[in-house]
């Protein structure tokens, strides 16, 4: 009888005709796809648990999940399998056999999400399930110094979406926020201990308001700052499409290949 492993996959997809990654009844999810896949191939009902819980319409290249399996079949005959079942917009980028305790939520040292902003007059039908369109103007000086403000330990629940708790702490640590234009394209890279629901859409959110001078930098000051009483609302989400899961770091993981 095959003795039982864990296995951690780096996941690549595409979120546009998902619920999200996580399982939800009634609705397309990543998670219930990989697991159908996983039951295809082993004929086994097993649960994943995945670094990041991503919303519906949002993308990555570098999700991970882990998984505990009886198989006698290799890792790379694994990762093959899966990939044969799996659904042309998911795929198993890379698989490892990892130590029974790794986890790869609690275990993360920091995620790196990217927003992709298309900033013309006119949309783009190859961008449009990967970005998000602005028209107007952009100043990207003012946007790049709202950005460097949010560095840091910050409370930032002015940025965050409907939490679990009421009780739920909303402080973060965002180590890294880089602001990339490439021709009329703009990418907001963000890297961070963790993150609130909705806060890097709701980050970019404001960086746009400050782009397109809505409110000031000195106001982003204001909100970070935590005085709720002079701040007049939450900052807007922007679209799901635009935001990529890009990575998840760990200590040892994943590992160097022999």
């Amino acid at each position: 009888m095959a003795a039982e492993i864990r296995l951690a996959l780096i996941i690549e997809y595409d979120g546009s005709c998902y619920r999200g990654f996580q399982y939800q009844k009634n609705h397309p999810s990543i998670q219930e796809e990989i697991e159908t896949a996983i039951h295809k191939l082993t004929s086994q009902t097993i649960k994943i648990r995945g670094a990041g819980r991503t919303d519906a319409g949002v993308h990555a290249w570098g999700q991970v999940v882990a998984l505990d399996l009886k198989s006698d079949l290799k890792v790379n005959q694994i990762l093959t399998g899966l990939n044969h079942y799996l659904p042309r917009d998911i795929v198993v980028k890379t698989a490892y056999e990892v130590q029974k305790d790794f986890d790869p939520r609690r275990m993360a040292n920091s995620r790196t999400y990217k927003y992709s902003i298309i900033n013309r007059r006119v949309r783009s039908p190859m961008q449009l399930r990967y970005s998000t369109l602005v028209r107007e103007d952009l100043n990207i000086k003012d946007m790049r110094l709202a950005g460097e403000l949010m560095i840091g330990m910050h409370d930032f629940w002015a940025f965050a979406g409907a939490l679990p708790r009421s009780t739920d702490s909303t402080v973060r640590n965002i180590s890294k926020l880089d602001i990339l234009t490439i021709g009329e394209k703009i990418e907001i890279e963000v890297e961070g201990n963790a993150f609130l629901p909705h806060q890097v859409r709701r980050m970019v959110g404001a960086i746009i308001d400050v782009g397109l001078g809505k409110i000031s930098v000195d106001y982003i000051k204001l909100i970070l700052d935590g005085d709720k009483k002079k701040i007049k609302t939450k900052t807007k989400s922007m679209p799901p499409q635009g935001l990529c899961l890009v990575k998840v770091s760990y200590d040892g993981f994943p590992p160097q290949r022999k």
